[in-house]
């Protein structure tokens, strides 16, 4: 990535992330929803706390910017991709937890266990999962039903056993029975590629577009994803825990087998550059239009956070 492009990537991501928190703090405040009983106070602390502490909304920016592509109802791009940040958070919470990854940073603040207390941290991930589907269920969200059922039914797919929380039970799985890999590659598409797709595809059924499109901006979620998760276990052995916002070191320490453990980091920078030239490939019938998806995936290969 240029630096020019770099500086316009970074700028739209900033923009993009803004409207996102703005979007989440109206949402995670402690107005009473018809049907609702009462928003017990602590408990939308902690989900504000968990949801609200930064990062770079790049699941969101995804949603936003593959429905672009289609000139799709911005305000409803907004919601499901506050939605499925809403869903990110909860698994970081949870992440966090000490039957999990154990950690006590997050972003460069305590983890949300740390900040409350372990149960408050489950129910502050249980609330931020269960209200993502009322965001995209409402008719708040302007679209017709069924592309509303399409979106729940797609981001609960990448969620659940067969996505997100399956990759994580295979995740702490590996920890005992060494994957090869293969095994690495399914659980890395499950934990971390699985909402990335879902990302890239929801443009897609917030528009209407065809199942061709829909097909192709899946593929190249998941080209992201893939790429995503080798940067990050790249960065786990070279990057320090100030600059990454949380403790770095502990899959090796842990002897926890990546696809860079297996192969080295020569071997993943080469496979990094692969999975954006094959990204950028799948959206070039999108044309001009998809500058900023081109420019997330090189940022995604990039980074240095």
């Amino acid at each position: 990535m240029t630096n020019d492009s770099h500086i316009l990537f970074e700028t739209a991501l900033r923009i993009r992330a803004d409207a996102v928190a703005a979007e989440l703090r109206l949402l995670l405040d402690e107005r009473i929803l018809p049907g609702e009983i009462a928003r017990p106070g602590h408990l939308m602390a902690a989900m504000r706390h968990g949801a609200l502490n930064g990062g770079k909304r790049l699941r969101p920016f995804l949603v936003m910017e593959s429905a672009a592509l289609f000139d799709a109802d911005a305000e409803a791009a907004l919601r499901v991709a506050t939605a499925l940040e809403c869903v990110h958070c909860y698994s970081l919470i949870h992440d966090d937890l000490p039957a999990m990854d154990d950690d006590d940073l997050r972003r460069g603040l305590p983890t949300v266990h740390k900040a409350f207390d372990e149960a408050t941290a489950i129910l502050a991930g249980d609330g931020l999962l269960t209200h993502a589907f009322d965001i995209i269920a409402d008719e708040a969200t302007p679209l017709p039903a069924e592309r509303r059922a399409a979106l729940v039914l797609a981001l609960a797919r990448a969620a659940g056993p067969g996505g997100m929380v399956g990759g994580q039970a295979l995740d702490l799985d590996a920890e005992r029975n060494k994957p090869d890999e293969a095994g690495i590659i399914r659980l890395q598409a499950m934990k971390t590629g699985a909402l990335i797709r879902f990302a890239c595809e929801a443009g897609a059924i917030i528009a209407g577009a065809s199942i061709a499109d829909r097909e192709r901006l899946a593929e190249f979620g998941s080209a992201i994803g893939l790429a995503f998760q080798l940067a990050d276990d790249l960065l786990d052995l070279t990057a320090d825990a100030e600059t990454m916002g949380k403790a770095t070191g502990k899959d090796a320490a842990a002897g926890k087998a990546t696809l860079v453990s297996l192969h080295g980091a020569d071997w993943a920078r080469s496979q990094l550059s692969g999975l954006v030239s094959q990204a950028h490939a799948l959206l070039e019938p999108f044309g001009e239009r998809a500058i900023m998806l081109k420019a997330a995936a090189s940022f995604v290969a990039e980074r240095n956070s």
